[in-house]
């Protein structure tokens, strides 16, 4: 009997050592890895279940891995219609997963912790530093509670407003329930929508397009802007970051904006039946949701094939950094765009609002951007096979690709036909896309060693 309670002990403290092993050496990345693991793991479980499905019968483990890493990397693509293949269950299953996906399991555990009188270690302020991508490691704790009570009072008021637009069509309760999911969709940049075709229906409408479009920009823009505009109030006192993300979003709206109303006004699939007033709110509503919301107001596919092309740029290019949005993010875009005029000009240092920017941004600006479009491109490749589309449909593959790594969730139609190996590499590029490049780096990353040889420098013929 003592031996076997030795033994028990034995095991425990095994465990105990392992766990703190664990615990004292994995890196923030790696644990940020290893839990969006676990939360789409338990999410496709539930969602396999029978009582996920509208039909009482589960939509197979592939289907739901799919769509569980779609709601928690806040994506959208859809293989299965929301609304009509999910049970309530199942939709409330998907929302929750898209809230704890969009704002971060570590912020809520932040909160949960401070509730509990927790105390926030230095560990643990790294992780948080990691998900919300903030430069500095102070304040992230009051930034965590901000990033819950910024959630909770936009969601809130959207769902109010929703709910008072619907009410009317479906009832309180219904309205209710609507209004609340698509204002965590939206507001987490998701795009999950409880119709088949998306919000076109609303195409005219101001409540709900513009409803939607705060949320997700608001979203987009990220918590750390949001902060900082709430805090400063000044356009002189705002950060460098928060300057170019606000001056990156208005050049990419105006410039989106303008290029689809004059484009897609030839277009008698999608403006010809719209009015002056509707062909604006759809221009503007279809030019900010490549940013990463993935909610549409007109049908994708029947859109001109350059309209199609401006969306994939615009999804490439995505949201902000710290933002519920994903893409290569605006403040990537800009850092590199400063970087090549400068060049032309002379060189010298990079700078923008008289602030200096490091050459060590710009590299690793210039690796997002090297490795994301290598990436896009390898998955548009391997789609072309598994889908049988070597001949003909490249920009709807790429279109798709594209969507499905800058977690936007805009479909021209491939995605809801997608093979089981399609399925298989649209859900990897999904969950890789939420994780950003440099993340996963991180994470798979040995130690650094510094190089005892110095190397002779010399030159390449560039151009």
């Amino acid at each position: 009997m003592n031996k076997a309670f030795r033994s028990r002990r034995g095991d425990s403290s095994y465990i105990e050592r392992l766990i703190y092993r664990l615990k004292n050496n994995i890196s923030p990345p790696q644990l940020i890895t290893a839990v969006f693991l676990v939360l789409i793991t338990v999410g496709a479980i539930l969602l396999s279940m029978p009582f996920a499905s509208s039909t009482g019968q589960s939509i197979g483990l592939l289907d739901a891995l799919f769509t569980s890493v779609s709601a928690v990397c806040v994506n959208g693509l859809v293989v299965l219609d929301t609304g009509s293949a999910f049970s309530v269950y199942g939709q409330v299953i998907i929302m929750i997963l898209i809230q704890i996906g969009g704002i971060g399991f570590m912020t809520l555990g932040v909160v949960i912790a401070i509730l509990l009188g927790k105390k926030i270690g230095l560990k643990q302020r790294l992780i948080i530093q990691q998900t919300t991508q903030s430069t500095s490691a102070q304040g992230l704790v009051r930034l965590s509670l901000y990033m819950v009570l910024i959630v909770f009072l936009f969601e809130s008021i959207a769902t109010l407003v929703l709910t008072l637009r619907w009410e009317s069509e479906m009832g309180l309760g219904k309205a209710a329930y609507y209004a609340l999911f698509h204002s965590i969709s939206a507001f987490n940049n998701a795009g999950f929508a409880l119709w088949s075709d998306g919000l076109s229906r609303y195409v005219g409408d101001p409540i709900v397009n513009f409803t939607i479009l705060i949320l997700f920009i608001v979203g987009g823009l990220g918590y750390i802007v949001v902060v900082d505009i709430f805090r400063k109030r000044s356009w002189r006192k705002l950060s460098l970051h928060s300057k170019i993300v606000l001056l990156a979003t208005s050049v990419l709206f105006v410039i989106g904006f303008l290029l689809l109303f004059l484009l897609e006004s030839w277009n008698s699939a999608t403006f010809g039946q719209l009015t002056l007033w509707e062909r604006i709110q759809a221009a503007i509503f279809q030019s900010m949701t490549p940013r990463s919301s993935g909610f549409n107001t007109i049908d994708i596919g029947s859109m001109l094939a350059v309209s199609q092309f401006l969306l994939i740029i615009l999804m490439f290019i995505g949201a902000a950094s710290g933002g519920t949005g994903g893409g290569i993010k605006t403040n990537t875009v800009v850092v590199l765009i400063l970087a090549t005029i400068n060049t032309f000009r002379g060189g010298g240092q990079i700078h923008a609002f008289n602030r200096r920017i490091s050459e060590d941004t710009v590299m690793r600006a210039l690796a997002v951007v090297i490795s994301s479009l290598c990436f896009v491109l390898l998955i548009t490749i391997l789609l072309t096979i598994t889908e049988n589309m070597l001949e003909d449909h490249f920009l709807e593959v790429l279109f798709e690709a594209t969507s499905a790594f800058s977690t936007t969730g805009l479909s021209m139609g491939l995605t809801s036909e997608l093979s089981n190996a399609g399925k298989v590499i649209v859900t990897i590029t999904m969950y890789l896309g939420r994780l950003g490049p440099l993340t996963l780096a991180y994470a798979l990353a040995q130690k650094k060693a510094k190089s005892k040889i110095g190397y002779p420098e010399d030159h390449i013929l560039i151009g």
